[in-house]
């Protein structure tokens, strides 16, 4: 077993095997995603569908495995409530580093219909991911600030249409929805400067998810409230999990109903936004103090 090893023989072994990992199934994945461009034909783009799908969580699987060859680690997984993968889900994790999405896709693997993460339209230029993920059919998403919209009222909403628009993609087959919605990953300068009312989460952007739930309400069994924790390793769980030092995951999800109150228009009714707000809020509050209790009140 490798973990006996020190991290700087670790860390190379290791990263090593990961970016193959990636770069195999990010190959394959790119090419049939070029097919079903080029064949913009419906039974050719959904078998295809499928074969990407069970790709990713082939990646996923394999990268956990690396993860546990390499380090002597528990991940302890909890789930309250019954999944299928032949169910529509909404899932709200919390997030704290690139390692989160390993896990979620290797989570969802043999539970679940495979992941769709709304990304950061940056990510479309990373080797291999990027391409990937348009192969895929994730909707890559282009965040403005408040500022920034003030100065370009145009641009308003316009994140909003490209939810909109891949919602429409994930109707025909079963599909896994992850939304994080704190917008990026956690750091005590974000959680600082966007003045947190939570110890360990930044403060929830409840308009895309909000939207989600609007135009796929009806087609999502439920929503699942993920709850993710490094608790040995909790500033940089990637580098510490390549090097061989990551001890300990602690995955919690929640199936929860998808209640009327929290469908409607959140850009046009008032009374409704400060009422999903407020549910939102109210999730990340107990989220927040499941991490509290799960991390000892540390």
């Amino acid at each position: 077993m490798f973990s006996v090893l020190p991290s700087f023989i670790i860390f190379p072994i290791h990263l090593c095997l990961q970016i193959i990992n990636l770069s195999f199934w990010a190959v394959l994945i790119i090419a049939l995603g070029i097919i079903k461009l080029l064949i913009p034909l419906a039974f050719i783009s959904r078998p295809i569908n499928h074969i990407l799908n069970f790709m990713l969580c082939a990646f996923g699987v394999i990268s956990v495995r690396l993860i546990r060859f390499f380090n002597r680690i528990e991940i302890d997984v909890n789930i309250d409530g019954v999944l299928s993968k032949e169910h529509w889900y909404l899932m709200m994790p919390n997030h704290l580093s690139w390692l989160d999405i390993i896990l979620l896709v290797d989570f969802a693997a043999d539970r679940i219909p495979a992941p769709k993460f709304f990304l950061k339209k940056e990510l479309i230029w990373l080797p291999f991911v990027g391409l990937g993920a348009w192969a895929l059919d994730m909707p890559f998403m282009q965040r403005y600030s408040r500022e920034f919209i003030e100065k370009n009222p145009h641009l308003k909403g316009k994140d909003i249409q490209t939810t909109k628009k891949s919602c429409e993609k994930f109707q025909t087959c079963p599909t896994t929805v992850i939304n994080f919605v704190e917008g990026s990953r956690f750091t005590a300068q974000k959680h600082k400067h966007r003045n947190s009312p939570y110890m360990h989460l930044l403060p929830p952007k409840a308009g895309g998810i909000a939207f989600t739930l609007a135009a796929m309400g009806e087609l999502f069994t439920g929503i699942l409230d993920v709850t993710l924790m490094y608790p040995n390793n909790p500033n940089k769980p990637m580098l510490d999990m390549l090097s061989g030092r990551l001890s300990k995951v602690i995955l919690r999800a929640s199936v929860m109903p998808i209640e009327q109150e929290i469908i409607g228009d959140y850009f046009n009714d008032a009374y409704f936004k400060d009422s999903f707000q407020s549910w939102l809020n109210s999730r990340w509050a107990h989220k927040d103090t499941q991490i509290n209790q799960l991390s000892g009140g540390k």
